[in-house]
């Protein structure tokens, strides 16, 4: 695993969540936070399924795991994320090089375990860090996600380690 994307919670509309972060399935339509990533990447692909980035080695994780029908971060901080915290502690302990996509103050809030246990462990990691795509966010400061790069920083920085074809 060369890359990790931290979402916040799955897509909270009926037929949405794929179980991968950001991801929906195939003949679903794109949620407009997916539409400001595939922007970001330079990209519009027919399917909303990020199924493929898996395959490549990507984890898309959330930091919940579940939430309830049309109210996003409805199950934050009812215990999903002392799971979440553990998966990301053994990647940064076990994966290098690896980038982390932190969008979102969810996400982010991830910063600190993964910088710890990466130095711990002695592992090579880059944390790219933005506001969430999702349209109320994608555009404002401190860092907005729309214009941030991360996409291309992450592959220049993986292909100067030897990690060719992630994105």
């Amino acid at each position: 695993m060369h890359a990790v994307v931290i979402g916040q919670d799955p897509y909270h509309g009926p037929g949405q969540a794929e179980g991968l972060a950001f991801s929906v399935a195939d003949g679903v339509k794109h949620p407009p936070s997916l539409k400001n990533i595939f922007k970001e990447m330079g990209c519009s692909p027919q399917s909303g399924s990020l199924v493929e980035w898996a395959r490549h080695g990507v984890l898309l994780l959330n930091t919940c795991l579940t939430v309830e029908d049309g109210k996003p971060a409805s199950h934050a901080k009812k215990g999903w994320e002392a799971l979440t915290d553990r998966l990301v502690a053994l990647v940064a302990a076990t994966a290098s090089p690896c980038v982390y996509f932190l969008w979102g103050a969810h996400a982010q809030a991830k910063a600190p375990l993964i910088e710890a246990t990466a130095a711990r462990h002695g592992r090579e990691v880059l944390i790219l860090q933005a506001n969430h795509p999702s349209p109320l966010s994608a555009r404002r400061p401190p860092v907005p996600f729309l214009g941030c790069g991360h996409f291309q920083r992450a592959r220049d920085w993986l292909v100067q380690r030897g990690v060719p074809g992630v994105f």
